[in-house]
């Protein structure tokens, strides 16, 4: 835990820099073509899977547009994103994001990132400066609650390409459970990597739900099970017991998905309590989750981005993969429901979400690479 005396001058020197950020923005931008003049948004909603997200569309004075997507944006908050962006030059997409803050500030980013790859004609990554790969590793979050269902799940995502599942840990009824509960996440795993016939890497979803004690005997029982990481092991940032299981556990430990600010993650990997760092694509954007990579890299820390949201937000994803050189494996949402793929698929051109031994290819067209179809969107609108 960061001592209070640190937390106090971190937080005058985040004032400090936020009031020099607000007095930057304020200034007229150079009129060109990247000049925004005007925003919108399309709450959408997955037909079967309930999943929502948003997809913000930015309009230059050239007639560039760009996309970006976050969990929701209020109306209130798209009148902000309005009175910030508009007249702004979407070079601006770092300033832009630090005023808007999480979520909201993350789909302007992307957006705007997406602007500048189509004027400049070339893909995001390689206005970031790379690429550093030219395919990511591709992760499928697995859905359902008994082992018999997680099973069909896992078949569903190897006949889609992916070779690497998270998967979600049985159900828990109280804190401390003690052997059983240890054996019966051992017993879906084993279950799980036997019917993949020795094809598939297992991640172990803890949603950090575990008490110190069931994270530390979850640890110790996969050591030598290999899996790719033991995931979100406790809930908000308890450092001593990451440290521990870091310290004295040979399993790999990953976290990261709700952090948004730099403290709680410069203490993570100043007290290497963490292998694998897993910020979210949505809540961050791109430059901020790249920023972290080259922190985490100096530690030796991995990469591998968590994603919960939409086909917008994979093609950045895909993007930030190849932008960065320790990017690990990038998890992909793979619906259960015929109609949610189709819905994705329709609501750009379908490729982005396309795995293949394991691997998502890089899109490159300019920008992030998908042509989005506002005729389907409208279409998946949900409306208030």
């Amino acid at each position: 835990m960061t001592p209070p005396h640190i937390q106090k001058r971190r937080v005058r020197l985040a004032m400090a820099t936020a009031a020099q950020v607000v007095a930057t923005s304020g200034r007229p931008s150079d009129r060109s073509d990247l000049e925004i003049r005007g925003a919108a948004a399309y709450p959408v909603r997955e037909p079967a899977s309930g999943r929502a997200y948003t997809i913000l569309r930015l309009e230059t004075k050239s007639g560039l547009v760009g996309y970006g997507e976050c969990t929701s944006i209020s109306l209130r908050e798209l009148e902000q994103v309005r009175q910030a962006v508009v007249g702004k030059s979407a070079t601006a997409f770092e300033v832009l994001r630090r005023q808007l803050g999480r979520r909201v500030g993350a789909a302007v980013n992307v957006a705007s990132l997406d602007l500048i790859g189509k004027f400049s004609n070339a893909p995001v990554y390689q206005v970031l400066g790379g690429p550093t790969r030219y395919k990511a590793r591709a992760l499928a979050p697995l859905n359902g609650t008994s082992d018999a269902s997680l099973l069909v799940s896992m078949k569903r995502a190897q006949a889609a390409g992916f070779r690497a599942v998270s998967v979600p840990l049985p159900p828990s009824v109280a804190s401390n459970q003690g052997r059983g509960f240890v054996l019966a996440a051992r017993k879906r795993l084993e279950a799980l990597r036997e019917a993949g016939g020795g094809m598939i890497e297992l991640v172990l979803d803890a949603a950090g739900v575990l008490s110190p004690g069931d994270a530390a005997n979850l640890a110790s029982e996969f050591e030598t099970f290999h899996l790719l990481w033991l995931d979100e092991p406790c809930g908000a940032v308890q450092m001593g017991t990451l440290r521990r299981l870091a310290e004295e556990k040979v399993t790999p430990i990953g976290f990261g998905r709700r952090i948004d600010e730099g403290g709680p993650f410069q203490d993570l990997l100043s007290e290497d309590a963490i292998d694998v760092l897993r910020p979210d694509v949505g809540l961050n954007g791109v430059t901020q989750i790249r920023r972290m990579a080259a922190i985490a890299e100096t530690y030796y820390v991995a990469v591998a981005p968590f994603h919960d949201g939409g086909p917008v937000s994979t093609a950045a994803a895909l993007h930030l993969a190849a932008a960065i050189p320790n990017f690990y494996i990038q998890q992909i949402p793979l619906p259960e429901a015929e109609e949610d793929r189709r819905m994705r698929a329709e609501c750009t051109d379908g490729s982005v979400e396309v795995v293949t031994d394991g691997f998502a290819a890089l899109p490159t067209g300019p920008g992030l690479g998908i042509t989005v179809n506002e005729r389907v969107l409208e279409k998946y609108v949900e409306h208030a």
